[in-house]
């Protein structure tokens, strides 16, 4: 028998004994002990099923992510990366995502992120190792979004890797020397998955009733658009009568940037962070990402998080669940009843700001992005960046999400080449930031005992259980005529259009449970509307009023041994008091 050896750079060190393989060493490169200037992605995971690293450098390469490995023994080890040529689905010249592996100082001769549209396995041929103790530096050449999964090497010449699920994630989690069983988290009152504005509110409303709360969050921020890695600023009012202490949670969290995107610290990430340190009964998990759920008998059991950096699995067991993914990502696996657009829904967009140095900065041609140099496109300053540069109208949003974002990102880069190096405006201006991560609009939605409309809203049809204050317009957007001749397939430029209707209109709770998942509350983008009906229901303060309605409803989920739906038919007075007391703590 010949052992395989596995590493989980910084995390695992495990040996174990196989007839099939020869010495192997797998490294997730999520997991580097230096990440440099390279970020964690796992929005855009896709079909690969695990987050990987990305070279967002904004034409400026970043710095190299390093670790040091430990080899069983030294030999001639093959060598594959598992990585992608992102702009290969355009079939555009060259390829932005370039970036070497470095070994112990050497540069291997492959350059990679050079080939294939789809993620693969490849190959960087073999290398000697000499000594047990090797240092490992992913080297981006460009600054454009070079992308990195995995390195994998092994002593067995004929051993190529597995590239599709379950073998892959079979394979990855074999080598890593991770149990086949999620380790228990323990047992909570509600798990809430998705730490934005609505996920954050509804664990801090719950946790303030008196329940145990898991706040499980994929990012290592909380607040989701209304982060700094996104920089959405929060839409809607809050505090109506007649419960005006619905939206005291969303002002404690509330940063008052007005403008979007801002300066990082202008999102007030910390302010986030500190409110629900506070608060004793919340255990938050950060940079876990929720992928598989147990049910029975029409019930969620459990949750199951993989982190994204480590690839350690939890279980979170509780009464009551929210989903707050905004994807309907909880509701889907448990089989959950939902409804999507997948023709003309909202698109995500990708936020980015453009500063003045105050002397000329030169920016690289990009022959591969999208082309506008003789296309008309928003290019004045104030008009750069903003929301309205949005994609993915007709694309699967969560199928697609990668693509979807690289549109975005290409769109961008093509109008600043075109500004810089054809037009030749802002000769003093550089792209200071881009958000890699989308700013999601609209995906699944979760279908609950009440589905609201377009035309209850207009009607102002009264529910005996509406206790979610909306004030925005119905605003919903379409790919602008003016700039989407030669992009109909795919264009990247909205207009917004608005229609107003009789406001404040209060969302029932009943669009805020699941009509056939019985334990499964929902806040957000993913409640139980009508495409239509969310161009109104999905602005950040009034997701955030949905979830302090989901914790208190959570609370008597408990006191009261009942479902959601129960809270409803037997328990509606309890909650109307609830909304009108409130749990928040500012001055009122």
């Amino acid at each position: 028998m010949r052992s395989v050896i596995s590493v989980l750079i910084s995390v695992i060190l495990l040996t174990f004994v196989s007839p099939a393989l020869g010495h192997t060493i797998l490294v997730e490169t999520e997991s580097f002990e230096n990440l440099g200037g390279w970020v964690v992605d796992q929005q855009c995971m896709g079909q690969m099923g695990s987050p990987y690293l990305l070279a967002h450098g904004l034409g400026r390469p970043v710095q190299d992510a390093s670790t040091t490995v430990t080899f069983p023994a030294g030999g001639e080890y093959r060598i594959w990366v598992r990585t992608r040529d992102w702009v290969a689905p355009w079939d555009t010249p060259g390829a932005p995502g370039k970036f070497q592996l470095v070994i112990d100082g050497e540069p291997l001769e492959t350059t990679f992120g050079t080939e294939g549209a789809q993620w693969h396995w490849q190959s960087g041929g073999t290398v000697s190792v000499e000594k047990r103790d090797v240092t490992l530096r992913l080297h981006d050449l460009t600054g454009f979004d070079g992308r990195c999964d995995a390195i994998f090497f092994t002593t067995d010449g004929s051993l190529v890797p597995p590239n599709e699920d379950p073998q892959m994630a079979d394979f990855r989690r074999h080598l890593l020397g991770l149990p086949k069983e999620p380790q228990d988290s323990g047992n909570f009152d509600l798990v809430v998955v998705g730490g934005g504005m609505a996920g954050t509110c509804a664990a801090v409303s719950a946790a303030r009733l008196g329940l145990q709360v898991a706040l499980v969050q994929d990012r290592p921020v909380l607040g989701g658009n209304n982060s700094s890695e996104v920089r959405v600023w929060l839409g809607g009012k809050t505090n109506y009568e007649p419960y005006p202490r619905i939206g005291d949670i969303v002002r404690e969290l509330d940063p008052h940037t007005k403008t979007c995107p801002a300066p990082a610290a202008d999102y007030g990430d910390d302010k986030k962070l500190a409110v629900v340190r506070a608060e004793e009964n919340i255990s938050l998990f950060f940079n876990y990402h929720a992928n598989e759920v147990q049910t029975a008998a029409g019930r969620i059991k459990a949750v199951i998080a993989q982190n994204v950096i480590n690839s350690r699995r939890l279980r979170f067991a509780a009464r009551s669940f929210a989903d707050c993914t905004g994807d309907g990502t909880i509701g889907y696996l448990a089989g959950a009843d939902f409804d999507i657009t997948l023709t003309g829904h909202l698109g995500p967009t990708n936020l980015w700001r453009v500063v003045d140095t105050g002397e000329p900065v030169a920016f690289p041609r990009c022959p591969w992005a999208i082309d506008l140099s003789d296309k008309p496109f928003p290019d004045e300053l104030n008009r750069l960046g903003k929301w309205f540069w949005e994609s993915g109208f007709d694309h699967d949003p969560i199928a697609k999400a990668e693509y979807i974002r690289d549109t975005n990102l290409r769109a961008m880069y093509g109008a600043w080449d075109c500004l810089k190096n054809v037009r030749r405006k802002y000769p003093n201006h550089k792209l200071e930031w881009a958000a890699y991560i989308a700013g999601k609009r609209e995906s699944r939605r979760l279908l609950g005992d009440v589905i609201l409309t377009k035309e209850d809203l207009m009607s102002g049809r009264e529910y005996p259980d509406g206790f979610v204050p909306t004030s925005w317009t119905i605003d919903l957007h379409y790919p602008d005529k003016r700039y989407e001749e030669g992009f109909e397939d795919n264009p990247f430029i909205s207009k917004a259009e608005f229609v107003k209707y009789p406001r404040p209109y209060w969302v029932p709770y009943r669009c805020l449970y699941s009509r056939n998942v019985t334990n499964l509350f929902m806040a957000g983008r993913d409640i139980s509307v009508t495409h239509q009906a969310l161009g109104t229901t999905r602005v950040m303060r009034t997701c955030g009023m949905m979830g302090e309605v989901v914790g208190m409803a959570a609370s008597l989920c408990k006191e009261h041994n009942t479902n959601p739906r129960g809270v409803y038919e037997d328990h509606l007075a309890e909650l109307k008091l609830l909304a009108k007391q409130g749990v928040g703590k500012l001055d009122r």
